[in-house]
């Protein structure tokens, strides 16, 4: 739906709000970018990947674990 206008002064004000949004959204675009550029870098794709392999392996570590404890057990039970 079309709005009617009976001044210039509401042309004017809706333009100004107008010009407002698109700076907020150019200056969240480029918060945006700066955040992915943060994330993608070199250093902070290291540190994921190593965090990633420290969880991938103590998980591993910790279910042979009770599954050894496990084996003890039964075979103190027999």
């Amino acid at each position: 739906m079309r709005k009617r206008y009976s001044s210039f002064a509401e042309i004017e004000d809706d333009l100004k709000i107008l010009r407002l949004k698109k700076e907020v959204d150019i200056l969240s675009l480029k918060t945006d970018y700066q955040i992915l550029l943060k994330h993608l870098s070199i250093q902070n794709l290291l540190s994921a990947g190593i965090t990633q392999i420290r969880k991938s392996l103590f998980s591993k570590r910790r279910s042979l674990f009770f599954l050894g404890l496990q084996y003890v057990i039964r075979r103190m039970l027999k």
